[in-house]
């Protein structure tokens, strides 16, 4: 997937001497013809700019299949796994559980027509941005942890979408009183949403907002980038992605009890943890996210760490894994026997004006789950994690490394260390090409040109 200039378009600019000698040698009659051709020149442009963006969007929209609006066959003899969560298919409820609880996770995708990204005559992200929107949906995975209350699933929209995974059919009891009443039945489930949770879920939405003033929106994000060397427009790896949400989230004022932390080099330092969380009392520790950045093989993945990955998205404090395909970013949430189930960016769809008071939330909430092998996965990923105090983070380390023990043949994805890293976090941020591994046998040099980016090779 390469980087595309969508609804972006190119006048040529004249040097201003040469501007002001047409002026002076020109009528006001001819001015004004002059000046009505020049404006239908710029309209022309921008209608050529936004058929442009419309083609490319309809382009990757057909590339991945959005347009069949496929969906995926789930298996009911194996349990489906979501972020920790187990689901048996044969039973009706748990099936309609596991949609439940798939609907509610934010999907972020491509849009078009927002405003101009800085720098830039880009009004899309599409062909370029996925890997950011997997880190936003990662982001959002981990505010529904840290803000909604403890299994909370967006209830309307749950009931909003019974055409796929072999859907439940609700038979009316029989009798007058029972009689079907689409309108008895919206106002019963108006009633007993809690109205108070909802406007937290519609204000965490607003925060990934398409517009410059979005916290954790595109926009943010891209002008965060920059200090990696980023541009709107360029290809973004894991990695960087990482750092981009640590960054957006430190420089946010609208969360000051979460922080993120990145590791370095695979390795978790604990007081650099408990550094960037600790408060003085009688104040309770700040909630963390913690992201890893891995390559789990050379060009392609390892199959000796699908048992490690399945494990880690078994996990409860696991939030997701920002992977994909080589150039195609997806957001990995669970599995179901040797297929990894997935939220994809790459459906591009209008930007959505979240001024107004009850704007539409139906874009950002998906209804068919995705597949793909594992054999397909791509090994340069970052692998999230969520802990809401120390307790919690005391757990995370304890089942987390237990996840990650569990084949004695590689190399671990990752490991906790007690002690400090010895370069702060900014100078960590990948900017080169070259890897240094520290082992037993020492320290040797990996060239990782080919890679999408730089990574400790496992």
């Amino acid at each position: 997937m390469n980087p595309t200039t969508s609804s972006a378009h190119c006048q040529v600019q004249h040097p201003p001497d040469v501007q002001m000698d047409d002026w002076l040698f020109l009528s006001h009659e001819s001015a004004g013809l002059q000046l009505l051709d020049e404006s239908r020149e710029v309209v022309e442009a921008e209608d050529r700019g936004r058929i442009k963006s419309k083609l490319v969007s309809v382009w990757n929209s057909v590339k991945y299949g959005w347009t069949l609006k496929q969906k995926s066959k789930f298996s009911k003899n194996s349990p489906v796994i979501i972020l920790g969560q187990s689901h048996e298919l044969k039973d009706q409820e748990k099936r309609e559980a596991f949609r439940c609880s798939f609907v509610s996770l934010l999907w972020l995708t491509y849009r078009r027509g927002f405003p101009q990204l800085e720098g830039s005559s880009l009004t899309s992200d599409s062909g370029w941005g996925c890997i950011l929107r997997t880190g936003q949906m990662l982001l959002a995975k981990s505010l529904f942890l840290h803000l909604m209350p403890p299994d909370w699933t967006w209830y309307v929209s749950h009931h909003a979408v019974r055409d796929d995974l072999d859907p439940m059919i609700i038979h009316a009891t029989d009798g007058p009183e029972n009689g079907p009443s689409k309108k008895g039945r919206r106002l019963s489930l108006d009633s007993c949403l809690d109205r108070s949770t909802e406007a937290l879920h519609r204000r965490v939405v607003s925060w990934f907002a398409d517009h410059p003033g979005a916290p954790f929106g595109i926009h943010k994000l891209v002008e965060l980038g920059k200090s990696s060397g980023k541009k709107a427009g360029d290809w973004y790896g894991p990695a960087i992605a990482a750092h981009i949400l640590r960054k957006a989230v430190a420089a946010s004022a609208i969360l000051p009890n979460l922080v993120v932390y990145v590791a370095q080099d695979c390795t978790i330092y604990l007081d650099d943890v408990k550094k960037l969380c600790e408060r003085p009392p009688p104040l309770s520790w700040k909630s963390v996210i913690i992201l890893v950045p891995v390559r789990l093989g050379g060009q392609e993945l390892n199959p000796s760490y699908i048992t490690c990955v399945k494990r880690l998205l078994s996990l409860q404090c696991c939030v997701g894994i920002i992977g994909g395909k080589p150039k195609h970013s997806l957001y990995f949430i669970g599995f179901q026997d040797d297929h990894l189930l997935y939220l994809d960016p790459h459906y591009c769809q209008p930007t959505v004006d979240m001024t107004k008071e009850n704007f539409p939330l139906e874009s950002f909430h998906c209804k068919y789950p995705r597949k793909m092998p594992f054999s397909r996965m791509d090994p340069s990923c970052t692998i999230g994690f969520y802990a809401k105090g120390q307790k919690d983070f005391e757990t995370l380390c304890t089942v987390v490394h237990e996840a990650l023990s569990t084949s004695a043949e590689t190399y671990l994805m990752f490991i906790f260390i007690e002690g400090t890293s010895q370069k702060d976090e900014e100078s960590s941020t990948p900017m080169n090409n070259i890897t240094y591994i520290q082992r037993k046998t020492g320290r040797r040099r990996v060239g990782t040109s080919n890679s999408l980016e730089e990574f400790v090779l496992l």
